[in-house]
């Protein structure tokens, strides 16, 4: 009962002062989401027009979550989740984006942006199963998700010039 109370006490410790976790649904690729802590889970709004996506989770399903540390950025804690799909409009629903919009950076519609979440997007919570991941014997690093956002052209030829500039001139 111990081990279960301290298992617990470090799930939400952890996820509460990480920026971002990493989620991973069943046959997809770990993404990481920015999230809130409320009410004993991690809550994440995502799906809709300029939010973030949450492929694979599904309300009910399966997810595996891991936090990493907001400082150094090394894993702290990998744990199972169930998947809770939030009625929009629901007191849980309410409650949570209350929390999320308080987090929620750059948004164009600042106040005008639960009632658009409640049309175009899903909240679910990432509800801890009290299962702690054992952490890897290897490295666990994957190359880069592909995205059409990225492109890969050559240095510009001035470019050298203008950063050793720089540095002369601090001396």
């Amino acid at each position: 009962m111990t081990s279960e109370l301290l298992d617990r006490a470090l799930i939400e410790e952890a996820t509460k002062k990480s920026g971002l976790i990493w989620v991973k649904g069943p046959g997809v690729p770990a993404r990481a989401l920015w999230h809130v802590w409320h009410e004993g889970a991690a809550c994440v709004i995502g799906d809709g027009p300029g939010e973030q996506p949450l492929p694979g989770l599904s309300d009910g399903g399966p997810a595996e979550v891991t936090v990493r540390s907001k400082d150094k950025g090394g894993r702290l804690v990998s744990w199972s989740a169930t998947v809770a799909e939030l009625p929009p409009g629901s007191e849980a629903w309410e409650a949570a984006v209350a929390e999320l919009k308080g987090k929620r950076l750059n948004a164009p519609d600042a106040e005008t942006m639960p009632e658009r979440w409640a049309r175009e997007c899903r909240v679910l919570r990432l509800e801890p199963t009290g299962a702690l991941a054992p952490l890897p014997d290897g490295s666990l690093a994957e190359a880069p998700l592909p995205t059409p956002v990225t492109t890969r052209r050559p240095v510009p030829a001035g470019l050298p010039k203008l950063l050793l500039k720089k540095k002369r001139r601090k001396r």
